[in-house]
C-alpha cells in the first residue's frame, strides 16, 4: 500500500461515520487501548455533501452506521421527520452512491455486499444459494417471482406458498422498521403484530409500542403504503423459547471466525431490544443447545462466508423448536453494537469486545484481501435485484431516533 513508516508502525484508522454515535466512541476506545491512537473520523454528513472523500493508501477504512442523525437520514431518504417509515428505497439507492463516492484507502467493508446485504431479498438468495439454511421465501430468488405491489400480493404468495403467517418486512428495513408477522387462518381472520403505527393521513411512524392490528383494511392499508420501497416476505418459522418468552440470537463474524453472541427474548415475535426485547442467558442457551452449540456457530459462519469482503457481520440466527436446528434471519453489516460484551471461549476474541476483535483481526485481513480491493468502487447503482434493476421494488435501514439501533 506504499508505506513510507517502519513495518512495525500502527495502523492509521479512519472511521466513515455519524461523529457524535457511541459506535465512534466504543471503536476509538478499543483502537487507543490497542496502541493505534485515535482514529480519524469522516462524517458521513461531509461525504454526502461533498460528493464523496479520498482516502490514502495506508488508511484502514471502517463504515459505521449512517443511522441515529437526523441531517444524515433526510439526505438519504428525503423525509422530513426521522421517525417516518417510508423512503428505505431512497434510502439504499443514496446509500450505494455515497458508499461509491469513497475512494482510496484498505476498505474493511465491500461495496457490493453491502449492496446484496442491504437487500434482504438479494441476502435471502445468496443465503439460499450457498445452502445456508433460511426461512422460506417466495420473494427471493431470480427469475419468474410475482411483483409484491401490495397487500393483495402480499395474500396471494403467501396463499401460492401455503403460508398460513409470515413476515412481511421492507426490503431496506433495519430496527423492525415496516416488519409486520402476520398470522391468517381458514375463517379468514388475520392478525399483524408490528412496531408501525398509522396516523390519520395515512402516514407510518415509527414506535416503540408494539401493537397488534386485527383489521384486514388496517394491515392492507399499512402494507400498501410499504409496498413501493420494497417488500420481503418469508415463512414465519416458530422459534425456540427461553424462559417463556421467544428467542433467537445476534452471532457477530469477525474474519469469518464467530466471536460473540446475545440471546434476544420477547414476548412478541419482535425480539429486537428496543421493542421491549431483553438479553437472554447464553450459558443457558448453549445447555439447552448442548452439542447443537456448534451447528449454531458453524451456521452463523457459513452466512458470513457469503460476504468474504467484509470484515465483520452480524448475524441473526433463528432457533427452532427445541434448539436443535438454526436458519439465518438476515446477514448485517453493521451488526456489532455490543456494548461490554467480550468474546465466545474459544473464539479467539476472549477478552475483547467486538471492535477489539475487529481491529485484532484487521491485519491480516487487509493483506488477505489482495491488490485491488482497497480502491475498488462500488457500482454507481443497486444491483440488478428479482425485481428489476434500479426501481423503488428493488430499491437504508431506517434508523428511527426512537430505536435503539439497527443491531438490537
Amino acid at each position: 500500500m506504499g508505506r513510507t513508516e517502519s513495518a512495525d508502525a500502527p495502523p492509521k484508522w479512519v472511521v466513515v461515520a455519524n461523529g457524535d454515535n457511541r459506535r465512534v466512541e466504543l471503536f476509538t476506545t478499543a483502537a487507543e487501548a490497542a496502541g493505534h491512537g485515535t482514529p480519524r473520523v469522516v462524517e458521513w454528513l461531509d461525504v454526502l455533501r461533498e460528493g464523496g472523500h479520498d482516502f490514502a493508501d495506508d488508511e484502514i477504512v471502517r463504515l459505521d452506521s449512517p443511522g441515529e442523525n437526523a441531517g444524515v437520514d433526510a439526505l438519504l431518504r428525503g423525509v422530513d421527520d426521522p421517525t417516518r417509515v417510508e423512503g428505505s428505497a431512497r434510502w439504499y439507492a443514496r446509500f450505494l452512491k455515497c458508499v461509491a463516492s469513497l475512494r482510496g484507502g484498505a476498505r474493511l467493508d465491500d461495496p457490493a455486499e453491502l449492496a446484496v446485504m442491504f437487500d434482504k431479498r438479494l441476502c435471502h438468495d445468496r443465503l439460499a444459494r450457498a445452502d445456508v439454511p433460511v426461512p422460506p421465501s417466495p420473494t427471493s430468488g431470480s427469475g419468474g417471482l410475482a411483483p409484491v405491489r401490495g397487500w393483495s400480493d402480499v395474500r396471494d404468495v403467501m396463499a401460492a406458498a401455503g403460508m398460513r403467517r409470515a413476515f412481511v418486512k421492507l426490503a431496506h428495513g433495519s430496527s423492525a422498521s415496516g416488519v409486520l408477522a402476520v398470522e391468517t387462518s381458514a375463517s379468514g381472520r388475520i392478525r399483524a403484530t408490528t412496531s408501525v403505527e398509522r396516523a390519520e393521513d395515512g402516514r407510518l411512524y415509527n414506535s416503540l409500542r408494539v401493537r397488534r392490528y386485527t383489521s384486514e383494511p388496517e394491515v392492507a392499508a399499512i402494507v400498501d403504503t410499504l409496498a413501493p420501497d420494497g417488500l420481503h416476505v418469508e415463512r414465519w418459522l416458530p422459534k425456540a423459547s427461553l424462559g417463556g418468552r421467544s428467542a433467537d440470537l445476534r452471532i457477530v463474524v469477525v474474519a469469518g471466525r464467530a466471536t460473540h453472541a446475545v440471546v434476544r427474548t420477547s414476548r412478541s415475535p419482535l425480539t429486537n431490544l428496543h421493542l421491549g426485547g431483553t438479553r437472554g442467558d447464553l450459558a443457558a442457551v448453549r445447555a439447552l443447545a448442548g452439542d447443537r452449540w456448534a451447528t449454531a456457530i458453524e451456521v452463523s459462519e457459513r452466512a458470513a462466508a457469503c460476504f468474504p469482503g467484509t470484515l465483520c457481520v452480524g448475524v441473526d440466527l433463528l432457533p427452532a423448536i427445541g434448539w436443535r436446528r438454526f436458519a439465518v434471519g438476515e446477514v448485517n453489516a453493521f451488526g456489532d453494537l455490543l456494548p461490554r460484551l467480550t468474546g465466545l471461549p474459544g473464539s479467539g476474541a476472549e477478552g475483547l469486545d467486538t471492535y477489539a476483535a475487529q481491529i485484532a483481526a484487521a491485519g491480516a485481513f487487509c493483506r488477505g484481501l489482495g491488490p485491488g480491493h482497497s480502491t475498488a468502487p462500488a457500482p454507481p447503482g443497486p444491483p440488478v435485484s428479482p425485481h428489476g434493476p434500479s426501481d423503488p421494488q428493488s430499491l437504508h435501514p431506517h434508523h428511527p431516533p426512537r430505536t435503539a439501533h439497527a443491531t438490537t
